[in-house]
């Protein structure tokens, strides 16, 4: 049976633990084997934790046979994005600036998840330092993409995609600060979720945004993404069952998110809506200028904050980062603090106004991304194709960022392609509700 378990679910691993069916130890090193042999794992760990995994698993094992385990994912292992403080363990995000970088303590979220008996795997490749929405890492490694090995997986959580899509491991958390959760998933056929900024403590998470960034799973499904963000939250998971999209009002998002999408992404948000429709959800169509204006912002407030938290360090070696990332935080530089204020002022502004019009409607869809993954080579090679592509491909996603939304996206008909359901901030439960009926839908 365990032949099987690269293409189970995590809360099916969960279930077949709970019926010792599946022994957490074995499980554990079933996937440590794979990490260990598989062609790509170099490309997709940037290290594994396999004593802190292996006695995880035993203390699982001990719980499960005398039914004392914690939780539907007790002894299930899973990975991490490598900006996720881990106790005597490299954690250097994707820099050569932070190259060596060992914290003291696990970061708060992996404490919580330990303790609810998640198993911790290993430390997953990411963009440099989080500021790129391509997963493409001259510095460290680039991670490949299921669909397209010359391409891109998607970033910045890219090596936590590639770790679940190539099934070295059953699920994994990552974080998102502009799409970093909602592209790698989309573009390795996965379910993302973005949390809504301050739903989960920060602690012992390297910053790149400090005001947006928020931590979630990319998983096999919805089910996974909502057991996951009870485990790493330390609550209770939304209640699936009876989940519909009889009657829901869905608007789909007309202004911006639907500008130079490309054709297969396209077809696979038009499948997806007429889908949603078929299942019995009202289709409407939102023009929302708020949208539009929000992602405008992002220039000023973003990279403004990120140069501010990064500067010292980067221009103490900046000969370290590559070029493109190097500048992008630059970039922030420039931007004067009463321009920041004034992007601020705006921007809350906008939320209010979004919060106002979006109120009529249980979710806003639209692509995930409007593009497909770039090539690897290309991006290396051509800088107008790089600039073009990494803003595209964090254009839709960050929408969902600037207005501070929580976001869930799910796989189409078409590969690499997504569609994501927005609600408003603090509605994850609402949000994985509606999720798990669309997830029925798309199937």
């Amino acid at each position: 049976m365990s032949g099987t378990w690269a293409n189970m679910t995590a809360a099916e691993l969960g279930r077949e633990i709970g019926k010792g069916r599946i022994n957490p130890v074995e499980l554990t090193e079933f996937f440590l084997d794979r990490i260990d042999s598989h062609p790509l794992a170099g490309r997709i760990y940037a290290r594994a934790t396999a004593a802190r995994a292996r006695g995880e698993a035993m203390a699982a094992a001990s719980r499960a046979k005398s039914g004392l385990r914690k939780g539907l994912l007790d002894g299930v292992p899973v990975s991490w994005k490598d900006l996720f403080d881990t106790a005597g363990v490299a954690t250097e995000a994707g820099s050569a600036l932070l190259k060596g970088r060992t914290p003291g303590r696990d970061a708060a979220v992996l404490e919580t998840a330990t303790l609810q008996g998640l198993v911790c795997l290993g430390k997953t490749h990411m963009s440099e330092l989080a500021f790129s929405g391509l997963g493409l890492n001259p510095v460290t490694a680039t991670p490949p993409c299921l669909n397209d090995d010359k391409a891109v997986p998607g970033g910045s959580s890219s090596g936590a995609a590639a770790s679940v899509a190539f099934g070295l491991a059953p699920a994994a958390i990552g974080s998102d600060s502009g799409g970093s959760v909602r592209i790698p998933a989309a573009w390795n056929d996965l379910a993302g979720l973005k949390t809504t900024a301050g739903s989960l403590p920060m602690t012992g998470v390297v910053p790149l945004f400090e005001a947006f960034d928020t931590i979630g799973p990319l998983a096999h499904s919805v089910e996974d993404c909502n057991q996951i963000f009870a485990a790493i939250s330390g609550d209770a998971a939304a209640d699936l069952g009876g989940a519909s999209l009889s009657g829901a009002r869905i608007a789909v998002l007309q202004t911006l998110a639907l500008d130079d999408v490309r054709e297969r992404p396209a077809q696979g948000f038009e499948d997806a809506t007429r889908r949603f429709a078929k299942a019995g959800a009202e289709i409407h169509h939102l023009a929302a200028p708020e949208a539009a204006e929000a992602v405008a912002l992002a220039g000023i407030v973003c990279t403004a904050e990120a140069y501010g938290i990064w500067k010292a360090t980067i221009e103490a070696a900046p000969e370290k980062m590559f070029p493109r990332i190097l500048d992008r935080f630059r970039s922030g530089g420039q931007i004067s603090a009463v321009d920041y204020v004034v992007a601020w002022r705006r921007l809350r502004q906008l939320r209010k106004s979004w919060a106002d019009r979006a109120s009529n409607y249980d979710a806003v869809i639209l692509p995930t991304s409007p593009i497909l993954p770039p090539e690897a080579n290309r991006l290396m090679t051509d800088d107008a194709y790089y600039v073009t592509e990494n803003l595209l491909a964090l254009r839709n996603t960050r929408i969902g960022n600037m207005l501070g939304l929580c976001v869930l996206t799910l796989p189409t008909s078409q590969p690499s392609c997504g569609v994501s359901l927005m609600c408003g901030p603090g509605q994850e439960a609402r949000l994985l509700r509606l999720g798990a009926a669309a997830e029925r839908a798309l199937q």
